[in-house]
């Protein structure tokens, strides 16, 4: 065999994201563009800040020697210092830039994360349903996920984490507001899930909280994210400029670790070195300058509430069962018949493209992305009340 027997395993479970996607290129061809409603893959349409990108075209024009070159492993010092600002003011913490490590997107701080933190066969919880990469970053270090059923409305089934653990257990990665339900995690049950995880530590297993906040300033209804640092010492969170600045493709975000976690400056300097040696190097030059002082910015969240409301209804008409997100721009119906994946290639006879449960460990449910133009939602109605008559 030309590749590796574990890559050839892996890209038999690849992403169902991604394979809907292509398919609905090829449909796009067939009927036009304007004729398919692709609520596939989370890819923004909305732009970036006009403040951001004024200050971008500052960035590239200026005359600056250097601009371009290496720099420390962790990131430039001063947008480190910014943001660990940032970082004091929402946690009331000491974060320094020493906590601060920027990253190539939050698939990147994930990643490197994770090679700070696995032994091989070290155990990593996630809840499920789950955003499927998880699978493969764990797995590209030697690590087994085990998934973990949430509550039907998605929560955290605290119950079900603490069967999970085991002696190998060395982390869990929560996804919040979360992709594929748009669910955000709330005060309560976080602090039941580091109660639980203390209790573990009382009897000498040290658990980590790895927290992918991506979405986190998409959020809706005036609901505060609740601090974990706050709550648990042993947490690294993982932020990404991907969605709330509108900028996916330019690959930048940041790891941060709290200042409370033991033996902080061993978990900083391999996370340094892990930044390194899986050939990231460094995070992007003239993003990492950037975004230092957009910390406080973020796309117009009003704007994805009316998608989420105008989404959320038309299912809702269409007589879909669906819980109602609270953030990111996902949405997870019950499929009208056990067999999600028969279903999401019948949706496709009314030009509809989604993703089918199964792409995110849930069978028997749907997803949509609604980061899409508002027309397209709105013209998406009759074709889901058509589905909804025949299902």
């Amino acid at each position: 065999m030309v590749i590796s027997k574990k890559i050839s395993e892996l890209m038999k479970d690849s992403s169902w994201i991604r394979a809907m996607f292509e398919e609905g290129e090829k449909l796009k061809k067939i009927y036009g563009q304007e004729n398919i409603f692709d609520f596939t893959l989370g890819n923004p349409v909305t732009e970036p800040p006009k403040a951001l990108k004024k200050e971008l075209i500052k960035i590239v024009s200026s005359d600056m020697k250097g601009m371009h070159r290496y720099m420390s492993n962790s990131g430039y010092e001063e947008v480190r210092e910014e943001i660990a600002e940032y970082c004091k003011e929402k946690t009331h913490l000491m974060f320094t830039k020493d906590h601060i490590i920027m990253t190539v997107g939050s698939a990147g701080g994930i990643n490197v994360v994770l090679k700070a933190l696995l032994d091989p066969e070290d155990e990593v919880i996630v809840p499920c349903p789950f955003f499927v990469e998880f699978k493969f970053y764990i797995e590209n270090h030697g690590g087994i996920m085990k998934l973990v059923d949430t509550k039907e409305d998605f929560h955290l089934d605290i119950e079900n984490i603490g069967k999970a653990i085991s002696n190998k257990t060395k982390a869990i990665i929560i996804n919040s507001p979360h992709n594929p339900t748009g669910v955000v995690y709330n005060e309560k049950e976080l602090k039941e899930l580091t109660s639980l995880l203390m209790e573990k530590r009382k009897e000498g297993q040290r658990i980590f909280i790895i927290s992918d906040e991506a979405y986190r300033k998409i959020i809706y209804d005036g609901i505060i994210f609740p601090d974990l640092f706050g709550l648990y010492e042993d947490t690294v969170t993982i932020t990404s400029h991907s969605k709330d600045l509108a900028l996916p493709g330019e690959r930048i975000g940041y790891i941060a670790i709290s200042p409370l976690l033991k033996n902080a400056r061993t978990l900083i300097d391999a996370t340094i070195f892990a930044n390194r040696i899986l050939g990231f190097i460094n995070a992007p030059a003239i993003m990492q300058r950037l975004v230092g002082r957009f910390q406080n910015n973020s796309v117009d969240i009003a704007e994805y509430q009316k998608k989420r409301d105008l989404i959320y209804n038309i299912l809702m008409e269409a007589g879909f069962e669906v819980v109602k997100p609270m953030g990111a721009f996902y949405i997870f119906p019950k499929s009208p018949i056990p067999d999600d994946i028969k279903f999401v290639r019948s949706l496709q006879k009314y030009h509809i493209l989604t993703v089918p449960g199964v792409g995110f460990g849930k069978k028997g449910y749907f997803r949509l992305a609604y980061c899409v133009e508002m027309d397209m939602i709105e013209r998406s109605r009759e074709h889901f009340q058509a589905v909804g008559k025949t299902a």
